[in-house]
């Protein structure tokens, strides 16, 4: 057998192939480009369209994205076709589903997440720019992905957290009522009038400029502590326009201050030792 010849007229068989099937890939790069054009295209009009009609950034992303993926979809299919001639949408189909169990198990979390970040964004809660705390990550929502969300934790880190650790969990969206209450425990000693305590208390709180006037302020004593009579103090403020702990700070100055002024002494722990005389024993003889 002459192995030379047999070598030769493989490779002419396949240059020759090849030269046939140029044309068609040129082709098939040409739909490739062409994809390319209209999935930026496509993208730019849905994006225009969903912002005039004022629908969540989430819910856009997501439009974009499944955009974006049908029109590639669609594109690399026709591709393929004009570039294989033997292939069909229909025998890719079946190659999925004889390996669609394999891949499952393989990319089961990645397909836990993809499914989790659609649901996520399909929700009425939970937007682009919330404040939210889930499994001890408090942070703002930077951006939502079909697999993962970006949050910028209130100490300026960047945590990527899985979409699949949000759905599963309970979330806290903090920003959800612009409205919020809050609260601090204040202490005066036991020889105070609590009714001129609690007045001063009310009367501070709902002269401070960040206390909301449309919500009643809340000032009840609570607890006989040990060392002071305990009043509980509860204001609402509005946490868009100002960050709650600088309104937490100015409450508790002006406390200080309207109960300094009206002589009103906020107590600190007492120790109070007690020293027993020794016993004396006599003895006799």
């Amino acid at each position: 057998m002459d192995y030379i010849t047999t070598l030769q007229n493989q490779l002419q068989s396949m240059s020759e192939s090849f030269v046939h099937a140029v044309p068609s890939l040129i082709i098939a790069l040409a739909i490739l480009l062409v994809t390319f054009v209209v999935t930026r295209f496509a993208t730019k009009i849905t994006n225009r369209i969903t912002r005039h009609a004022q629908i969540r950034r989430d819910l856009r992303q997501l439009l974009e994205t499944l955009v974006r993926l049908g029109i590639w979809v669609g594109g690399v299919i026709i591709a393929l076709t004009v570039a294989v001639p033997s292939f069909t949408p229909g025998s890719a189909f079946a190659g999925l589903g004889i390996g669609a169990l394999a891949i499952g198990f393989a990319f089961q979390d990645i397909f836990e997440n993809f499914l989790a970040g659609v649901l996520i964004m399909l929700r009425d809660k939970m937007d682009i720019d919330d404040v939210i705390e889930c499994n001890g990550i408090l942070g703002r929502v930077e951006q939502i992905t079909l697999r993962e969300t970006h949050i910028r934790q209130l100490s300026n880190e960047l945590t990527v957290v899985p979409n699949s650790m949000l759905f599963k969990n309970p979330v806290k969206i903090i920003t959800d009522a612009a409205l919020r209450r809050n609260e601090v425990i204040v202490g005066v000693s036991y020889d105070t009038d609590l009714e001129q305590a609690e007045k001063i208390i009310t009367d501070t709180l709902e002269s401070i400029e960040h206390v909301s006037k449309d919500k009643p302020v809340l000032v009840v004593a609570q607890e006989f502590n040990s060392s002071s009579v305990d009043f509980l103090v509860q204001w609402w403020s509005d946490s868009l326009q100002r960050d709650l702990r600088m309104t937490k700070g100015d409450v508790i100055k002006a406390i200080k201050r309207a109960l300094d002024d009206a002589e009103i002494e906020i107590p600190f722990p007492y120790v109070t030792h007690t020293f027993k005389e020794p016993l004396l024993v006599n003895k006799a003889g």
